[in-house]
């Protein structure tokens, strides 16, 4: 079992779980307003050293430039050197405005209609257009699908008529996001492939993520994971919950046989949680721990196996093999995962705590990373 720990800081939280809520703030930067810093910094820096060439080549900046740029600043003010925003340049071939209009307003009126539908719609009121055309317009105002068009139609009359439909929701018009009230409300589980080990086998990550706490309980198998593993994983979940006064009240997690058998749907009823599963195809409702999965793989997973040699030990007192990581002067393709390289830190700096890992053959694992031992 590897448990990721979020080091304490002093910082406003309940500290739950090892997790603090801190308020973030918008930091999205346009490219006008970097335009604007830069000039706001070229005048500075010339004011600064008294001397206009000197600052001009340290920006890259011809000197006719920094003085029409003074000069602007001079008479309208500083905030007149923000780009001014220009609108798109109409070419003498594309499809006239008032037509792209109409386009669009029949696209919401009548969205389960398709592209030659519209062209001949358009024909009707006067508009020579093509399908191709229809079609491509569509697009690019993210309007290509009948879904994109049916979830536009819902936003707009649940904004017009406060109505929302069962196919508005069904459609999600307005996003999908997953929140909790409160930690231990709503436990995302997940599982997903890391790699396979020379020497070792097929390693795969077992993971649960607190929705409110973004609290990450991670385990390591050797082998496929079945209904019986996915249930220790969850009785140590459980568990560890209950040791910080935490109580686990649903799960939700996908339609993968390790979680969709009907031992682990009976066990969880049996223990009181709510189980909600995601729609089929549709991992974005359960994005929490896609992402985690995609950040652990590239920034922990990969370069530890890359850098570390991993090898079945002997047997230890109380589980029935060791999984033991050691740096050492091998070739490359000893240790060598099957996956591209990824340079990242030196996993040594990652704070891994010992456990207990489960195999297909349900044999206890040991991972105990070894400090590493640099010849000299």
């Amino acid at each position: 079992m590897l448990r990721l720990h979020i080091h304490h800081q002093v910082e406003p939280g309940d500290g739950l779980c090892g997790s603090f809520h801190r308020a973030k703030e918008p930091i999205t930067v346009t490219p006008a307003q970097i335009i604007y810093q830069r000039r706001l910094a070229l005048l500075a820096l010339a004011e600064e050293l008294g001397n206009v060439a000197a600052a001009c080549r340290s920006f890259g900046v011809s000197r006719t430039r920094y003085y029409e740029w003074k000069q602007v600043a001079e008479r309208f003010g500083l905030e007149a050197l923000m780009p001014k925003e220009r609108r798109a340049p109409q070419m003498p071939s594309a499809t006239p405005t008032h037509v792209v209009e109409r386009l669009l307003t029949l696209a919401v009126l009548e969205p389960t209609i398709g592209c030659r539908q519209y062209a001949d719609r358009l024909g009707d009121q006067g508009f020579a257009i093509a399908k191709s055309t229809v079609q491509k317009i569509l697009v690019d105002h993210a309007l290509g699908t009948r879904q994109e068009r049916l979830a536009r139609a819902a936003a707009i009359a649940a904004a017009t008529t406060g109505l929302l439909t069962e196919a508005a929701r069904d459609d999600e018009p307005f996003g999908f996001c997953l929140a909790a009230p409160g930690p231990g409300e709503l436990v995302c589980l997940d599982s997903f492939y890391i790699g396979k080990l020379k020497g070792v086998g097929k390693v795969y990550q077992l993971s649960a993520i607190d929705v409110f706490t973004r609290f990450a309980f991670v385990w390591l198998v050797l082998g496929t994971p079945d209904a019986s593993v996915s249930l220790r994983f969850l009785d140590r979940l459980l568990r560890h919950y209950k040791s910080h006064g935490v109580t686990v009240r649903a799960v939700l997690s996908d339609n993968g046989p390790e979680y969709n058998a009907s031992a682990f749907s009976a066990a969880v009823a049996a223990k009181g949680l709510r189980h909600v599963r995601i729609p089929a195809r549709s991992p974005n409702h359960n994005a929490v721990v896609e992402r985690f999965h995609e950040t652990i793989l590239q920034e922990c997973w990969r370069p530890a196996f890359h850098r570390r040699c991993f090898h079945l030990g002997p047997p230890a007192p109380g589980r029935s093999r060791r999984l033991v990581g050691h740096l050492q002067q091998a070739p490359a393709q000893s240790r060598r995962l099957h996956a591209r390289p990824h340079p990242s830190r030196d996993p040594r700096q990652i704070q891994v705590e010992e456990g207990s890992m489960t195999t297909i053959r349900h044999h206890s694992v040991h991972l105990s990373p070894q400090p590493p031992v640099r010849k000299h």
